[in-house]
């Protein structure tokens, strides 16, 4: 601060940059990947409903409206008879023509597997939910939101009974006068109030000359091929980065909205949230019903494709996805949660049916590769994205109208 009392970088947040128009390119890579997670997500949350289910099954009817609330691509009923593996089909015991679903041995063993996991780390869950909530502009988000996040955000799937109430100091329940719930968070906890960039920042030069006022940190970029390489492009990007980096967790009410400087806060906030999600992606409808709360701008999704080195923008599965490009590395994920891992292995067995041995885990050579087969040229970093005659705001038209679909 000054002597005027003014804050340094504020005086930056009117400077403009001249922005590169960018056309939208293809990964093969990670369209694949949201293609494998989203047949693994609809199993999961078929299992977890059979598992609520008081009759421990559920019935091809009960099922058949849940096509666009799994994310298939197909109905369900064929969707449960792809994977007998996990899913055994039986008569109904009063109607013989009523097919009911319920788990196999394999699905329950790799059930209580993942209980397991979430026992041991529940505390991850606990920092995850409370990062998120400090992100917001009220500390509170309604439980219908965060149900819909679950699965990203690596919580158990009754949290709301199982975890929340087991942390007192850190959430507690409201009620709006509409009758919405919300989970609040209780008690801001500073130590949570550390970016993914400032941590993989900590030990290196950048980060301290950072704390001291002196630099501003640098997103990872993984630009598509051949823009990386472009001047204009390069210009460009070096003038975003010298613009200081806003922590998603810091007061934002004092920045100019339309400056460049709150786009760069904007793409802080949107990295931090896909960084604290377990598979480094999202559906962008689930960010849209935070944009509020998240203080994002109307039209944000033209963030996403402004900056491709950051961000990767999908619409495979007839929905529109964001992954942070920088978490994986040829079709992986670069740092895996163990349990992202162990839903590696619940992949595992949906698509080659081979059960467990001894103590339940994997042989090394058999979870190297999962799921469908993808040939290691395809996922090489120069054949894994292939560019496609789509300028920006076209694309923004694109998806505009695909989330209208989905809605």
């Amino acid at each position: 601060m000054n002597k005027n009392g003014a804050i340094p970088w504020m005086k930056l947040q009117w400077r403009s940059i001249v922005k590169v128009r960018l056309k939208w390119v293809k990964n093969r890579t990670l369209d694949h990947v949201i293609d494998k997670d989203t047949d693994l997500k609809a199993a999961c949350l078929l299992k977890d409903a059979i598992k609520r289910s008081s009759t421990n099954f559920l019935t091809a009817k009960s099922v058949a409206d849940w096509q666009k609330l799994l994310g298939l691509t197909v109905p369900v009923l064929r969707f449960l008879r792809r994977y007998p593996t996990l899913f055994n089909e039986f008569p109904h015991p009063r109607w013989a023509s009523l097919s009911c679903f319920r788990l196999t041995d394999t699905a329950l063993l790799l059930d209580s597997q993942e209980d397991t996991i979430h026992h041991n780390h529940q505390n991850d869950a606990v920092q995850r939910l409370c990062k998120l909530l400090m992100m917001t502009k009220t500390g509170t988000l309604p439980l219908l939101s965060l149900h819909s996040l679950k699965w990203d955000l690596g919580l158990p799937d009754s949290f709301d009974k199982t975890l929340l109430p087991q942390f007192p100091n850190h959430f507690h329940f409201v009620r709006a006068p509409n009758g919405v719930v919300s989970v609040r968070l209780a008690n801001r906890c500073e130590e949570f109030a550390i970016s993914a960039l400032q941590k993989s920042n900590e030990c290196g030069t950048q980060y301290r000359e950072f704390k001291r006022g002196q630099s501003a940190l640098i997103f990872p970029m993984r630009f598509p091929r051949g823009y990386g390489a472009q001047k204009k492009v390069r210009a460009w990007m070096e003038e975003f980065h010298k613009l200081p980096y806003i922590s998603p967790y810091a007061d934002s009410t004092k920045i100019d909205p339309d400056s460049d400087l709150m786009e760069k806060r904007v793409v802080g906030v949107l990295h931090e949230f896909l960084s604290l999600t377990l598979h480094k992606k999202t559906k962008r409808n689930y960010l849209r019903s935070l944009r509020e709360e998240l203080s994002l701008p109307h039209k944000f999704t033209r963030i996403f494709t402004r900056y491709p080195g950051i961000f990767y923008l999908s619409l495979k599965c007839k929905t529109t996805t964001v992954t942070l490009k920088e978490g994986y590395q040829r079709g992986k994920l670069v740092d895996p949660h163990p349990l992202a891992l162990h839903r590696d292995k619940f992949y595992h067995v949906m698509k080659t049916g081979i059960l467990y041995r001894g103590d339940g885990s994997l042989k090394h050579e058999e979870n190297t590769f999962l799921g469908d087969s993808v040939a290691d040229d395809e996922l090489s970093e120069d054949s894994e994205e292939e560019e496609v005659e789509t300028g920006d705001e076209f694309w923004e038209d694109e998806v505009s109208d695909m989330d209208e679909a989905e809605e």
